[in-house]
């Protein structure tokens, strides 16, 4: 099931992946969760999967949210924490980004973790030559919703001057994408965490190298790992939450929580909701 999902995400184009439809939206449990984690007394926790420049569907899950949060005992307070890749892909990255600054989730505490689609907008900015891969994996999305669009990568193919004007294209996007990215936004991107634990868990954009200690684990790891990660069974320390690997229900099992129900492609934004030793889901 993750393979299928994940397929389509690494090699689709955009177009194609709309017209893509999923096999299921109920929860993956691979094995009877017999592992009791438990979050903080006085604290109610809500994961959030990623959003990838869907500003409507978070909107929505967080109304969702806070009407739940509505209803906690007295005393409880809510947090959220979002798990990365809050860019690329949707057409509404930068929307997203506003709705984050814009101080209406302060409320709710929040955490904010850094996705390789986050740190690839970091490479870019730092790299000119580095903005024909990243729009590969969905940062073409991003840079549109910045009001810019990206060289024809086909234009380059034709000869020698063909390849150096889309290097000079490539030159003049990155100095615009510099002048357009707000300092507030920048801030954001640059202000974002690897890692966030709480209690028995542990939330992570993409995973954790089994056997390694949290202390010794690579921030590229914590990034990008997929099948070293998702296909151990040694549970860690604490109960890992995730998003980063795409899959059409979410993954619940005794090591870890995997909450990327490929939202951009589905419509499907998903959050765990944490409460004491109780695990719950809300979704769009």
């Amino acid at each position: 099931m993750r393979s299928r999902i994940e397929q389509r995400f690494r090699g689709q184009t955009a177009a194609e992946e709309a017209h893509a439809s999923l096999a299921s939206d109920r929860p993956a449990i691979a094995s009877a969760v017999t592992r009791v984690a438990a979050v903080p007394p006085g604290l109610c926790l809500y994961a959030i999967g990623d959003i990838h420049g869907r500003r409507d569907l978070i909107e929505r899950l967080i109304q969702q949210i806070s009407e739940d949060a509505a209803q906690l005992p007295a005393g409880v307070k809510p947090q959220v924490i979002f798990l990365g890749d809050y860019i690329d892909r949707g057409l509404q990255s930068k929307d997203v980004i506003d709705y984050f600054i814009n101080g209406d989730l302060e409320r709710f505490d929040p955490v904010y973790l850094m996705g390789n689609h986050e740190e690839a907008l970091l490479r870019f900015l730092n790299e000119a030559t580095f903005g024909s891969q990243w729009t590969r994996y969905g940062g073409a999305e991003t840079l549109y919703s910045y009001g810019l669009a990206p060289p024809n990568q086909r234009a380059s193919l034709g000869s020698h001057e063909e390849m150096a004007a889309v290097r000079d294209a490539w030159m003049r996007v990155w100095n615009e994408f510099r002048v357009r990215l707000p300092a507030e936004h920048l801030t954001f991107f640059q202000s974002l965490r690897p890692y966030y634990s709480i209690g028995d868990y542990l939330f992570v954009h993409a995973g954790m190298r089994p056997g390694v200690n949290l202390a010794a684990q690579t921030t590229r790891d914590m990034l990008w790992i997929r099948e070293e990660f998702l296909d151990d069974r040694e549970p860690f320390p604490q109960m890992v939450v995730h998003g980063h690997t795409p899959i059409e229900a979410v993954h619940y099992d005794n090591r870890r929580i995997g909450l990327d129900t490929g939202a951009f492609l589905t419509g499907k934004l998903t959050a765990a909701r944490l409460h004491g030793t109780h695990v719950a889901f809300l979704s769009t």
